[in-house]
Formats: C-alpha cells, structure tokens, sequence
C-alpha cells in the first residue's frame, strides 16, 4: 500500500451516528468540501476496503464511509440478517448527516445489494448510483475453493485461510495479499454478524431495477472469480434500469478498486461527471 491503514485512517474524522437502528459508525474524509460521495463496502468488510481509494477521491469532495449496520464497527440492528434488512437502517443514517439532499453513492459488492434496495425503496435519495461488482443478478459463480475456520485454528492458519479465500474471490493478483492485508482481513471478518446473507446468491436486483430512478453506472473487474464466463452478460441484464456506462476494468479481480485503484478512480470519475 502507498499509505498503510493507519496512515490513511488518521486523515478522517470518525463518526459515531446515534440512529433508531443502533449506533452507526462513518469515516469521513475532506468534509468541509461538500459534494458528499457515499461508499458503501463489501460483504465481511468494513470501510477499510476503500483503504486505496479514500485519499484520492477526497481530493475534491467530502467523502463518506460507512460501515454498514452489522458489519465493522456498526451494531447490528435488531433482526437483521441480510441486505433487504439493512437499507431502512441506512436511510435513517443518511438522512441525520444529510437531510433529503440526493447522493452520489457507490456500492461495492454487498454494499450494491444494500444501495439496490435503498434506490428502490427511496428513489430520491440517490443522485447516481454506481455499482461495483455486485451479486444479486442471478449469474454469480459458486466459489468451490473457498476455506471455512476451526475454533482451534492457529493465527497462522487463519491468515493461510484469508490467503486463500482473498484469491479464491477477492483478488487476482496474489502480489497484493500482504501481512498488512491478512492483518485487516481478520479484523473485518471476526467482526461480522450477518452470517446467514442468502440474496447475493439470488437475482434480487433484476426486478428491484426498475424502481430506481436514477442514472446508473458499472463498474467491474476484467478477472472477477463471481463472473467469470458470464461478464459480457450483465450489461444486458441491468437494461431495466438507466444505465449510462458499463465499464471492465482490466487485469483486476473482483475486488477492483483496491487491485487496481488508478484505473478504477479513472473510471470512476467518469461516471460522476456524467
């Protein structure tokens, strides 16, 4: 990494959001420029897989990172246990920080499911949505080589574990799996309490698409493990809702943005200038 995670997290103001849902916790970056960008992360994640990203995005605008409700450092709310349950929680964050203004929000992954939800159920929050490498089209790959945990599990096993699951889903380059990203890796999955998610398997998205009203913008990696054999599908399949751009980012996995954070930006920017 250019900047370790600690070097890149000293740089936010750390928010503890009080909410009916339970406390919320948000890292933001550059407030004071206005023009709120909203990043939602990855399943077992945490704000920190937009660790290679926050410092360059906030060059010119607010940007704001969530650790969505049951993962990270933000408390579960009461009987959820998936993305469905998670996008009125979410709306009651976004509008204590931000009243009704419409956001730029980006959704990685999980955090796309839980953005789909949310532009379907609250049409004007979202100015433009752009979804990166998400589940829930009805094409995601099983993963046969993912590696579960044992109780009796040494630290070492663990990481050797992390290892082989950030390359079984996660990443393409195996260059980038460092102690530093083991280290966060263990960190993010002890602490997620969604364990039963079952909608990133399904094909929820398709008919909640043509609730959302705004544009949409795509972004994936050339090497994704969820698609691979099935990218050139998904173009067609989001064509219920207003898609501006679908763009494939090359030599990056599913994990795009951390695997391939200049190209990813790039591309980014694009969208939100539309």
């Amino acid at each position: 990494m250019a900047h370790t995670l600690t070097q890149v997290q000293a740089k936010a103001q750390r928010i503890e959001l009080q909410t009916p849902s339970g406390v919320q916790v948000w890292h933001v970056w550059n407030r004071d420029a206005g023009h709120p960008l909203v990043l939602l992360h990855g399943g077992s994640g945490s704000w920190n897989h937009w660790v290679r990203n926050v410092e360059a995005l906030s060059q010119q605008r607010a940007v704001w990172a969530l650790d969505t409700p049951g993962l990270g450092d933000s408390e579960l709310p009461p009987g959820a246990a998936d993305a469905d349950d998670l996008h009125h929680p979410l709306e009651q964050g976004l509008q204590l920080l931000f009243a009704d203004l419409a956001l730029d929000i980006v959704g990685f992954s999980f955090g796309g499911l839980v953005a789909g939800f949310l532009a379907a159920a609250y049409p004007t929050r979202i100015k433009r949505l752009v979804l990166v490498g998400i589940p829930g089209l009805g094409l995601s790959n099983q993963i046969a080589n993912m590696r579960g945990f044992r109780a009796d599990m040494t630290q070492q096993q663990r990481y050797e574990v992390h290892r082989n699951n950030l390359l079984a889903i996660m990443l393409f380059d195996d260059t980038l799996i460092t102690d530093e990203l083991l280290e966060m890796q263990e960190h993010n999955v002890q602490r997620d309490r969604l364990r039963k998610r079952r909608i990133a398997r399904s094909d929820a998205m398709l008919p909640l698409q043509k609730m959302w009203q705004c544009p949409v913008y795509g972004i994936w990696g050339e090497n994704d493990a969820l698609y691979q054999g099935s990218l050139h599908q998904i173009k067609a399949l989001l064509s219920g809702c207003d898609l501006r751009a679908f763009h494939v980012v090359p030599e990056a996995g599913h994990w795009v943005q951390y695997e391939r954070p200049q190209a990813f930006h790039a591309v980014l920017q694009s969208c939100l200038s539309d």
